[in-house]
Parts: structure tokens; C-alpha cells; sequence
């Protein structure tokens, strides 16, 4: 099973993409081929092997990613699994890769595996990091309804079937929109504890749009991807979380103009899920209306 890794660069981390870097050359088993992605940077500094594509700006996250797949030819298809690797990330241990194929090769039905992320220092895994509602053991591994979008492996047959990250989402649920259509089309993802990628504590408020793109991209991921009766449910039931966490004025007047913009511009072709996988992903514990 041939393993490829995709990495995206805004150039301002030149020691911690080095550091990734190294990582993922360690990995036992046949070598793991790279990508990385330059956001509007030149890239620099990369072991002999690595290839890089630069491009003339800051496409935003699943724009830069799918650059990077079509880098290991159309869809991907020059390899079987390509790992996404956040560049400030390193990978805990030499087995990821070897991990990896194990468990697609075992399980034919396995499209997507999420990562745990540990702080390098404390070891910890935030909440926020674990792609469930029953958060509260990062040790555990499970089945799940959407991954990680820094510290993750995917099959490339997703990509032929179901297609590329949602290019025009920028940053925030691109990983969701993905996972709902792989789902829907019978893939399954893991959660899995041990596969590890070290990477530091941080607030996804970090972002300077993250307010607004965060209620975009939830109207975008409910119009593409939900049944007409759930849309309301869901971005009701997303307004009421919002609201109950007592966002402060401006981050909420950026969360509405977000929530707005979300109605207003085109958000890409309309696939509703079938009923069967909204049964699908109640019975994994988080139905598509939270």
C-alpha cells in the first residue's frame, strides 16, 4: 500500500515544517512520498526528495490541500492513502504509516482515520480534538462521524468517489462536508488514539475570520449536504449552542454576518444525504443535527 503525505505552508514555519519533515521520514516501512503545499510562499528548506508546489497566494486550507492531492495525480490515484499533516505538527511515532496500512488493508470498508493530537509538552488532547459528542476519553478509539483535518489519513478511492475538500470553504468544516459525503457513499472513518501527531495547544479563535467562516461554511455544509426538513433543525440548533456560549459583540456580529453570507453567496452543487446515512450517523452517536 502506497502512502503519500500533503502538507500546506504559509513559509513562516520553516524549524517545525523541518521537524515535520524529519518525522515523516523516519517512519518505518517503504518511504512515505511529500508533498508541500507553498500558500503564498516560497518553500524552502526541505530534505532532497520532498516536492514542493508554490503558489501565488494563500488559496486557504482545502483549496492548498487539494492542490497537493492532484500533486500525486488526478484525485490522488498515484498512491493508495495520503496522510495531511499540519506543518507546526510532528509525528509521535515511527509505526504512524505502518499503522495505517494495517488498518486500511484490514478493513476495505475504511476511508478516513483522524489522528489524536497531543500537546507536546503536557501530552494532552484537547476536547475539540476528539470528532465526537462523548469527548471525554481521548484514549478511547471508535468509529466516527468526521476527522481532524490536520492529523489525518485518507484513502484516495474517497477522492475518486466522492470527490475533493470543498475548495471554496477557505478554513472550517471542510473535514465535515467531506466526511457526510463519504459516509453517504458507505466509507467509514476511525478515530484512533494511537496514531499520534504532537502539536501545541491553540484556539481555533486564532483565525482572524474564524467567527464568520465558521457560520458560513455551517449554512454552506447544511445546504450542500442535508435533507430539506434538517437544514432548519440544524442551523437552529447551532444558533442556540452559539448564542449559550456568550460569544463577545464582535465575535457574534461576525458570527451573523457569517450566518448570512452562508444564504447569500453559492456554495458549490447540492447533494442531500440519504436518509440512511443520516440513520447512519445517529446510530454513531452524533446525528446531523449538532
Amino acid at each position: 500500500m502506497k502512502v503519500g503525505a500533503v502538507v500546506i505552508t504559509m513559509g513562516d514555519r520553516p524549524d517545525d515544517l523541518r521537524a515535520l519533515l524529519d518525522s515523516i521520514a523516519a517512519q518505518d516501512g517503504d518511504p512515505v512520498e511529500v508533498v508541500v503545499v507553498g500558500q503564498g510562499a516560497p518553500v524552502t528548506g526541505v530534505p532532497e526528495g520532498v516536492r514542493t508546489v508554490e503558489l501565488p497566494e494563500n488559496v486557504g486550507i482545502p483549496a492548498g490541500r487539494n492542490v497537493g492531492i492532484e500533486a500525486f495525480g488526478p484525485g490522488g490515484g498515484d498512491v493508495d492513502v495520503l496522510l495531511f499533516l499540519d506543518d507546526d505538527g510532528l509525528l509521535a511515532h515511527r509505526d504512524t504509516a505502518e499503522l495505517v496500512r494495517q488498518a486500511f488493508t484490514a478493513d476495505p470498508r475504511l476511508g478516513i482515520i483522524s489522528f489524536r493530537i497531543a500537546d507536546p509538552d503536557t501530552g494532552a488532547t484537547q476536547r475539540r480534538h476528539v470528532p465526537r459528542l462523548r469527548a471525554s476519553d481521548p484514549m478511547r478509539s471508535s468509529r466516527v462521524t468526521t476527522f481532524l483535518g490536520g492529523a489525518n489519513a485518507v484513502r484516495t478511492k474517497v477522492f475518486a468517489e466522492v470527490g475533493t475538500l470543498p475548495g471554496e470553504f477557505f478554513y472550517a468544516h471542510e473535514e465535515t462536508d467531506l466526511a457526510w459525503r463519504a459516509l453517504d457513499a458507505d466509507w467509514m472513518i476511525d478515530y484512533r488514539s494511537d496514531m499520534v501527531l504532537l502539536h501545541p495547544t491553540t484556539a481555533p479563535s486564532r483565525h482572524a475570520t474564524y467567527h464568520f467562516n465558521v457560520a458560513r461554511n455551517r449554512v454552506w455544509l447544511a445546504r450542500r449536504n442535508l435533507p430539506a426538513p434538517l437544514v432548519p433543525v440544524y442551523l437552529g440548533v447551532w444558533l442556540l449552542l452559539t448564542l449559550a456560549r456568550r460569544p463577545s459583540p464582535s465575535a457574534l456580529k461576525a458570527w451573523a454576518g457569517g450566518f448570512r453570507a452562508g444564504w447569500a453567496a453559492p456554495c458549490g452543487p447540492r447533494r442531500p444525504m440519504r436518509w440512511r446515512t443520516v440513520w447512519r450517523l445517529t446510530r454513531l452517536g452524533r446525528p446531523p443535527v449538532v
